[in-house]
């Protein structure tokens, strides 16, 4: 029996858009409930969220029943940060602020067991082989793992060509809010400066064949990145989805109960 199949690589081997939402509630109950909302992928984030390596693991757990595919973004570029979430059961992993192309090179020899990379053989204790009761998890496991690798900053940019020709790397995720920053338009992300640059990442990207993405709280824009051929694109997160609607709810209620307090007093 071999490694579960990756339904998220295959779908950016097919060119097929995949549509996704950042989880940063570090909570397993929330990535239940987002895992059957529709989203095609769901990314558990251990750069900005409070995560620790259990707490990935249990919204593994969490979205394993669900339709949706997990990503996990880890806080840095490290091999045995990759080895450990591979074992848990990721089979998809983020890897932030990407600037070189020996720092690309290094991730695609962590996500791989040797001869071909320097993933450490531990199956038969990790989730990820089914605590070794997959019996060819080793041999199969290297043509399931997907590698996205996230660049954010102008150094990653003029480097994005050596990078994106680097094989083994699955996708190559833009993050718009660092990138403004580092381009001098700290959160304005949505500068015409700031797109222009996005816009020619993502077309670079796609011209080596490899799969672009992006996030995004703007419909509009994520709309615009998708006809530009972005394959996975995250159109918001669940601490602002949680934000706005509890504030809206709030504000709305007293509102209307404002105005119906003033008309029983008129």
């Amino acid at each position: 029996m071999p490694a579960p199949v990756n339904p998220f690589k295959q779908a950016l081997l097919d060119k097929r858009p995949q549509i996704g939402l950042w989880l940063a509630l570090a909570n397993d109950t929330t990535a239940e409930i987002c895992g059957s909302a529709g989203f095609d992928w769901l990314l558990i984030d251990g750069e900005h969220a409070p995560n620790d390596l259990p707490l990935i693991q249990s919204q593994l757990r969490a979205l394993a029943a669900s339709p949706a595919h997990a990503i996990v973004r880890i806080p840095v570029g490290e091999a045995w940060m990759i080895k450990q979430v591979l074992d848990i059961g990721a089979q998809t992993v983020l890897v932030p602020m990407i600037e070189t192309r020996d720092q690309a090179q290094a991730m695609v020899r962590a996500k791989l067991y040797p001869p071909h990379g320097i993933r450490g053989v531990g199956a038969a204790l990790a989730r990820a082989s089914a605590y070794n009761r997959i019996p060819d998890y080793l041999a199969t496991a290297n043509d399931q793992t997907c590698l996205l690798l996230q660049i954010e900053s102008m150094a990653g940019l003029a480097a994005l060509d050596d990078i994106a020709s680097v094989e083994g790397i699955d996708g190559i995720f833009i993050g718009p809010a660092d990138l403004a920053a580092d381009m001098g338009y700290l959160g304005k992300p949505g500068a015409p400066e700031v797109q222009a640059a996005v816009e020619d990442a993502l077309r670079r990207i796609l011209s080596h064949g490899k799969a672009a993405g992006i996030l995004t709280g703007d419909q509009t824009l994520a709309r615009r990145y998708l006809a530009l051929g972005a394959t996975f694109v995250g159109v918001g997160n669940d601490v602002g989805l949680l934000a706005v609607s509890t504030a809206a709810l709030a504000r709305d209620f007293k509102k209307n109960t404002e105005v119906e307090t003033g008309a029983a007093y008129a």
